[in-house]
């Protein structure tokens, strides 16, 4: 498929909304997520994906992302995937020619919210909308593989803050 290059960052507000486009809500679960990978199926709305990014950088990766029924998707999170899913609203903002995608965490990973973009090469200039805080790109803590075995819910004090290296 390639290579995905993408930026995260903390919402500090929460204007955004109401440049919204379209939302979706998304479970996913994860069958290996150490080593070089992380494998994951994801069922949105109507969709099901399986999905395997690699996982020795953060910014630049690979992925390999292929439709399935979403029935076997539906099936391979109640059966074959480990620990707790992921279980977000992904919103869809245009802000100055690009699209951002805000995920929107549920359950064990409630109160946390990270906008994502998409670039064409990884020192690709953008402009940040007003609601955009902390950029988390850096910080491996706040990847779904990572929160799928260390939930949001249960970080403390030190792990939410976001010191830069």
């Amino acid at each position: 498929m390639g290579i995905e290059i993408e930026r995260k960052f903390l919402v500090s507000d929460s204007t955004w909304r109401d440049a919204c486009e379209k939302s979706v809500s998304m479970r996913q679960g994860y069958f290996a997520t150490n080593g070089k990978a992380s494998i994951r199926v994801r069922v949105s709305d109507n969709k099901a994906y399986l999905n395997i990014k690699s996982t020795d950088s953060l910014i630049e990766r690979e992925e390999f992302e292929y439709e399935i029924p979403q029935n076997d998707g539906k099936r391979m999170l109640s059966t074959l995937c480990i620990d707790q899913q992921i279980e977000k609203t992904r919103y869809y903002v245009p802000f100055a020619d690009n699209l951002w995608a805000i995920d929107e965490f549920h359950d064990v990973n409630s109160g946390l919210i990270i906008a994502e973009i998409e670039l064409g090469n990884p020192t690709e200039n953008i402009e940040k909308p007003p609601w955009i805080g902390e950029e988390v790109t850096q910080f491996v803590r706040f990847y779904n593989h990572f929160l799928v075995r260390h939930p949001y819910s249960c970080w403390n004090e030190e792990e939410r803050a976001i010191v830069t290296p």
